[in-house]
């Protein structure tokens, strides 16, 4: 769990003359949502929030500091003004120690894979997994050292070590990264155009240039044209 603190007001009144009066007061309007569908209506500081989630992922625990209460929450939406980016409203999302969650968690990959020093090209097909725990083992994101991946080489989500009393959620076949050539790509790519073309019917087939018509065949038999 990080070590981020929100702190926060109770928020009184709702509606929209509200909330614009405590933007105007450099203030963000916010909700947290917990479990059993109660919300708490909180007001917090535009400037301290920026800079206290700045850096965090989408399955950062914060703790919420309202007045004398406190919350163990996620980050789960943030409204923002189109115009100028600033945000308008929080949603936050309560969890409760000792009450398994399911969370997804950001993949980070680290490292220059020996493939791609090699001519090839790194993939990264999948960038989060979805896991279940309990919110003392939820990790922030899940670093995965990729150095030592070879061209034809792939890591899977089954690949990703996770710690104790996290359970997989996501499909373990998922292909995280893997490392190919480019220039097999374009090799197989010139021999299915070729066979395409020599497919009649095919797009590659209509596309290619009619032979030139027998000019011999074609011509009429000028003096059977001189007896009709």
């Amino acid at each position: 769990m990080s070590n981020v603190v929100l702190k926060a007001k109770n928020r009184q009144k709702a509606g929209s003359t509200e909330s614009r009066r405590i933007r105007r007061s450099g203030r963000i309007p916010a909700v947290i949502y917990g479990r059993s569908g109660k919300a708490v209506s909180i007001d917090l500081d535009a400037v301290e929030f920026v800079h206290g989630v700045k850096g965090i992922s989408e399955s950062t625990i914060v703790k919420v500091q309202v007045e004398d209460k406190s919350y163990d929450a996620f980050v789960k939406a943030t409204q923002r003004n189109i115009v100028d980016g600033s945000i308008l409203h929080i949603d936050f999302y309560e969890v409760e120690s000792g009450v398994v969650l399911r969370a997804r968690v950001s993949i980070i990959l680290q490292g220059n894979p020996v493939g791609v020093r090699e001519g090839g090209i790194l993939e990264n097909p999948l960038h989060e997994i979805e896991v279940e725990c309990l919110p003392k083992d939820l990790p922030e994101r899940i670093e995965i050292d990729i150095s030592g991946l070879k061209v034809n080489q792939s890591l899977h989500v089954r690949d990703i070590p996770l710690g104790d009393g996290v359970r997989l959620i996501s499909s373990a076949d998922q292909v995280v990264a893997l490392v190919k050539f480019a220039k097999a790509e374009a090799a197989a790519a010139t021999v299915e155009t070729a066979a395409a073309a020599a497919v009649p019917g095919t797009p590659a087939a209509a596309a290619a240039p009619a032979a030139a018509p027998d000019k011999k065949a074609a011509a009429p038999d000028k003096k059977a044209a001189d007896k009709k």
